[in-house]
């Protein structure tokens, strides 16, 4: 039963939703891949150029905070956040993605805002542009269905 309303949220026009994307700079061809991906997506699901803000940020750690000047705007029925976190020979990744996640889920609990994370956190430069690609899909495409997922989820629970 619940797969079936799943499916049938999914089928549901984006038309009208709007949403804001965050895009890290840092491993900036990787992102790129994630972000055309994104913005295909929600234009094949009738989401308008007009109703999408994108906005850069320098790299993974500065995310959260950008996240929530935007979710401060009220203007915006979804947060998508775009990003790639590649393991060092350092602990820095560990850091960064732990603050990454923390903070955009701490973004979207206080505002009540679905805040995807399409940050991918991986062990090297193949596996990042495995997921960018089509080998195990485009996570910037997975990333825009689950915003507009929940969008039409709350719209439901809303009714």
């Amino acid at each position: 039963m619940a797969e079936a309303n799943t499916r049938s949220i999914m089928n549901k026009s984006a038309r009208g939703m709007r949403l804001a994307v965050i895009a890290g700079r840092y491993n900036e061809r990787i992102v790129e891949r994630l972000l055309d991906a994104c913005m295909d997506t929600l234009r094949e699901r009738g989401v308008k150029k007009k109703d999408v803000r994108v906005v850069r940020v320098p790299g993974a750690f500065e995310m959260p905070l950008v996240a929530r000047w935007l979710a401060e705007e009220k203007r915006y029925d979804a947060i998508v956040v775009l990003g790639a976190i590649i393991r060092g020979e350092t602990s820095h990744f560990e850091h960064v993605a732990r603050e990454c996640s923390r903070g955009l889920s701490m973004v979207s609990l206080s505002h009540g805002l679905p805040v995807i994370f399409g940050v991918l956190t991986v062990d090297d430069a193949a596996q990042a542009l495995a997921r960018a690609g089509t080998g195990h899909g485009n996570k910037g495409r997975e990333a825009a269905l689950a915003a507009i997922e929940m969008i039409a989820l709350r719209r439901e629970l809303d009714a």
